[in-house]
């Protein structure tokens, strides 16, 4: 039987060592988790404005202006008149941005190997399906199937 506040706690430890383990490989790249999400985002959603990488990324808590300022004065973003809207500007990677995103990816598939390796197909399964169904009616259920509904995949395929 779990004890009170426990699995709290398990999840929120899984995250403190996971953020830490990626602060770590981030580091050399000088680069916080939050800009290399948003890097990862523009990188497959981009050029998207302001507005819709908000809708697209679950690390930053609040509106992700201040970190794409950052990443502007950086020069890894760039903003550019947006097509759709003459009021608005779309953020886009430029070429030192896209530079970084081959690192990034082989990054988190290193983290994701790491955690994957200590657990069996079924074990995996059934960790996706119990998080997804304590986030099912949460905001950040809608951001994630923004982002990963059309690559969704079986366990063993996570491994690849």
């Amino acid at each position: 039987m779990l004890a009170p506040s426990e699995l709290r706690y398990l999840v929120l430890a899984v995250q403190r060592e996971g953020n830490r383990q990626l602060n770590q490989l981030l580091a050399p790249l000088g680069l916080t988790a939050s800009q290399a999400e948003i890097i990862l985002v523009l990188h497959e959603f981009g050029p998207i404005t302001l507005k819709e990488l908000g809708d697209l990324i679950i690390c930053e808590v609040g509106g992700p202006s201040r970190i794409v300022e950052t990443l502007v004065k950086r020069e890894l973003v760039t903003r550019i008149p947006d097509e759709r809207d003459r009021r608005a500007v779309s953020l886009s990677l430029t070429s030192s941005g896209k530079a970084l995103v081959p690192s990034l990816l082989d990054l988190d598939r290193g983290i994701n190997a790491g955690a994957l390796e200590r657990l069996t197909d079924d074990q995996l399964a059934g960790l996706v399906s119990s998080m997804r169904a304590v986030l099912s009616t949460t905001n950040s259920h809608d951001i994630l199937e923004r982002r990963f509904a059309s690559r969704r995949t079986l366990a063993s395929d996570l491994r690849q």
